[in-house]
């Protein structure tokens, strides 16, 4: 009976411990760390000092392995580490948990998903504890290699995944007919391309032409943003798609699919470039036709989605108008939250876990890029 009183209580103030909101900077020495109750829903300021003795107990010392296997080395996911290895330096300051920490990404085509799949299986040979995946392989392929893995002890989180494509419904089925443990991401229809979509029509007050740059055919990252963004403009009858290319989500091939349609299409009034790369292509396409970038009243409206420090340095200098900032810093961290609260103190944690997204333009750019920089910051490094 005491044991199970003892467990009770850990468990209890290790729930009270994973929902902490971080802060970074002078927030948060001002305040404090700001806790949530888990079972009231309310916040206040607490002492949490017996709650990382307890939790450090528990952890003894354990060194936990983990994988990375983004699919291409970028911005983007240099982001998401770095907000993982800020987590983990925090668990490692407080709770006494030791990490190896394992990174590999595709050299060649990032959209084929063929060389993650031998990452995969290389961090299951090794026992690795669990790894974080974000793949364009096919699902039934990658989710085969999870379900194998699994069996011999690794754990799979899918972060910056697209399953809400493939996702069999849950009201039958906890797993969702999956065999990661967690997919953490956001909605790429409606927290990416349909606010996309938004921005542009208030911008425009509803009437204007528009242009789309498009990831790879085929890709599912592309599927669903575009099926929001299209959704979105269909409630416009004044604003209307003239035309589409693809730009492989790089920035060259962003530059060659604007300038094309810019060619054929010259007065159109706004671009939605699906990634921040193409859409700062499109921008640089928008410079060598001498046309102008949206001032807020006049010129072409660019916008992309992914929330990087170089897509916001164009933002301030006017050449990007917006973005939609998918939080890669947040991702990493909820990432590590996530698969410790699970693989470390057997909580059961959500099957699809969606970080918060926000365009961000000239009115608040100030605010997010400081967010994402002080991550960077850190330099902590694993």
């Amino acid at each position: 009976m005491k044991s199970t009183i003892k467990t009770k209580t850990l468990i209890l103030a290790v729930i009270a411990s994973l929902v902490t909101l971080t802060m970074t900077g002078s927030a948060a020495n001002a305040i404090g760390t700001l806790k949530q109750d888990a079972l009231t829903g309310t916040s206040a300021t607490v002492d949490t000092a017996a709650t990382d003795a307890a939790i450090r107990k528990l952890v003894n010392g354990r060194t936990i392995k983990l994988g990375f296997a983004p699919p291409i080395l970028s911005e983007a996911y240099t982001i998401a580490q770095q907000g993982a290895w800020n987590q983990m330096k925090d668990y490692e300051t407080r709770y006494g948990v030791k990490w190896v920490w394992t990174e590999e990404a595709p050299l060649n085509n990032a959209h084929s998903g063929v060389e993650t799949t031998g990452f995969i299986q290389n961090y299951v040979a090794k026992k690795y504890d669990a790894v974080f995946v974000c793949s364009a392989a096919p699902a039934a392929v990658m989710q085969q290699l999870y379900k194998q893995g699994s069996a011999k002890g690794v754990e799979f989180y899918q972060f910056n995944s697209t399953e809400q494509l493939n996702q069999k419904s849950q009201a039958t089925d906890a797993t969702a007919g999956l065999s990661s443990v967690s997919n953490i991401s956001y909605d790429n229809r409606w927290q990416s391309g349909a606010l996309a979509a938004q921005y542009i029509a208030k911008q425009l007050n509803g009437k204007g032409e528009i242009i789309m740059i498009l990831g790879p055919a085929g890709s599912d990252w592309t599927k669903l943003r575009e099926q929001g963004f299209r959704a979105v403009i269909k409630k416009f009858p004044g604003l209307k798609i003239v035309g589409a290319a693809d730009g492989g989500y790089v920035r060259d091939k962003g530059l060659t699919a604007a300038a094309d349609l810019l060619t054929k299409y010259p007065k159109i009034n706004a671009i939605y470039g699906e990634n921040e790369d193409m859409a700062l292509g499109a921008s640089a396409a928008i410079d060598a036709a001498r046309l102008k970038h949206w001032d807020g009243k006049s010129g072409i409206i660019t916008i992309g989605a992914d929330g990087l420090v170089s897509g916001m340095d164009e933002i301030r200098k006017g050449n990007l108008t917006a973005t939609v900032n998918v939080g890669y810093a947040d991702m990493g961290r909820t990432m590590i939250r996530t698969m410790f609260a699970h693989k470390v103190l057997g909580m059961d944690v959500a099957k699809f876990i969606r970080v918060p997204t926000v365009i961000v333009d000239k009115s608040n750019v100030d605010i997010f890029q400081s967010q994402i920089k002080a991550e960077l910051a850190t330099k902590v490094k694993y």
